[in-house]
């Protein structure tokens, strides 16, 4: 092999053999760099333990073999001529960046990591809104009405009514614990009113206990905003929630400035909705909560195929109907539900031929707001037409059918954007207006 600088050179045979030559016993001709013979101590410097034999090869010095002019360094052996591994150690575990961040040695292992002061931004979550909530019963003609009240009474009012199967804490908690509605909740007060005998554990209402109409649960509110004494309010429904809303905003266009009405009909009910519901409130009366009564109801909330968006979710609701619903007063729910007349409105001007004479649309705005996955997306396109277009928008927000639960985001940030529009801006903080966008599809 051709000696010549930087390059390699071969030892003669040793003891005559020839073979010993092709054995491992070549190195560069040119020193180790300095880098590297850092490296190597260092290496063997960690790799080692205090008292072991490698403290003395890390002191001992390597003598070079002078072969035709060229310096070779040998390779480290010991005593019988074996080639000692010098190769260095794997990195340590951890960085020391890492170390410094996780507050541990770079030699701790990750299983001693613990996570303290953890604490979330709003730590009341869906089962505390009970706490959160000052509870009082208001006294009306057709017997007492659960009202929570969340927020300063000397805000203004916004008035919510919850939905078939729920109430207010499962219907509007994970809505009104959004962060973006937490910002709200700081300028308005809301008046969570909840149907006779829907409220968490609420005892079976008498056999023979009339319960009231749809538009006798409007009427209700009468005796809800003479009680706090309240002159105006903001409405914001769900399902049959919205229905008694509308019903009441129709009757008083004085007591309600603006309403949001989610999934909202305004029509009476159907043959194929009057038969489900009815065997519904029978199984519920006879049988309690049976699988074809969920089954219904998550139909109602969810449209088809749950699952396949919110396994969680729908778990979730499944246990609410299954545990936390008295069958008795909601099967005197649906029945009133059922039951309910046209909300005889009208987009046309009385007298106009072809109406009903006594047939006129709300006048105050109204956000009429859908999934598109709801099975109510009809119903809120009829109720759409009978509403002024001056005043009234129709919104569906896409991929969910319970809007509250699957896209709270969306319906914060449209909420938050038709009080403003009405005049409410004045109620919110520039933190507020500067908020993060989100995507509404119209």
């Amino acid at each position: 092999m051709p000696q010549s600088e930087g390059g390699y050179v071969s030892l003669p045979a040793v003891n005559g053999n020839g073979t010993a030559i092709y054995q491992s016993t070549t190195e560069p001709t040119a020193p180790p760099s300095v880098f590297e013979s850092v490296k190597r101590a260092i290496g063997q410097a960690i790799k080692s333990s205090p008292g072991d034999g490698n403290e003395e090869l890390l002191r001992s010095e390597r003598q070079p073999v002078i072969v035709g002019g060229a310096r070779i360094y040998f390779r480290d052996r010991d005593k019988s001529g074996k080639t000692l591994t010098t190769k260095m150690p794997s990195a340590p575990t951890h960085t020391a960046e890492e170390a410094h961040l996780l507050g541990t040695m770079p030699v701790d292992p990750m299983d001693d990591i613990e996570l303290r002061s953890v604490q979330l931004q709003f730590p009341n979550a869906r089962g505390s809104i009970l706490e959160a909530c000052e509870q009082r019963r208001v006294p009306t003609d057709k017997g007492d009405v659960h009202v929570a009240i969340q927020g300063d009474t000397a805000k203004p009012a916004i008035v919510t009514y919850h939905d078939l199967g729920l109430n207010y804490a499962t219907s509007f908690a994970g809505f009104f614990n959004f962060p973006v509605m937490r910002g709200l909740l700081e300028n308005f007060c809301v008046y969570h009113v909840t149907a006779p005998g829907q409220e968490e554990g609420a005892p079976t209402l008498p056999e023979d206990y009339m319960y009231p109409t749809m538009d006798e649960l409007a009427a209700q509110l009468l005796f809800v905003l003479s009680h706090f004494g309240l002159k105006s309010v903001i409405g914001f429904g769900v399902g049959a929630g919205a229905n008694i809303l509308a019903r009441f905003a129709h009757a008083h266009p004085d007591k309600v400035g603006a309403l949001c009405l989610i999934n909202c009909v305004s029509t009476q009910s159907g043959w194929i909705e009057w038969g489900y519901q009815s065997f519904n409130a029978r199984f519920l009366r006879t049988k309690g909560m049976t699988q074809g009564v969920i089954d219904y109801l998550m139909w109602h909330h969810f449209g088809r195929n749950p699952e396949e968006r919110n396994h969680d979710l729908v778990q979730m609701y499944k246990q609410h109907f299954e545990r936390g619903v008295n069958p008795t007063n909601l099967a005197m729910l649906i029945n009133a539900y059922i039951h309910r007349n046209d909300l005889h409105l009208a987009r046309t001007p009385p007298g106009t031929p072809g109406t009903e004479a006594a047939a006129t649309t709300l006048k105050m705005p109204v956000i009429n707001i859908t999934g598109s996955l709801s099975p109510h997306v009809d119903d809120t396109v009829t109720f759409n037409g009978r509403l002024d277009p001056t005043n009234s928008s129709w919104m569906k927000i896409s991929d969910c059918a319970l809007v509250l639960e699957e896209q709270p985001a969306k319906l914060a940030e449209a909420f938050r954007l038709f009080l403003q529009g009405e005049g409410y801006a004045k109620y919110f903080r520039p933190s507020d207006w500067d908020s993060e966008k989100y995507s509404i599809f119209i």
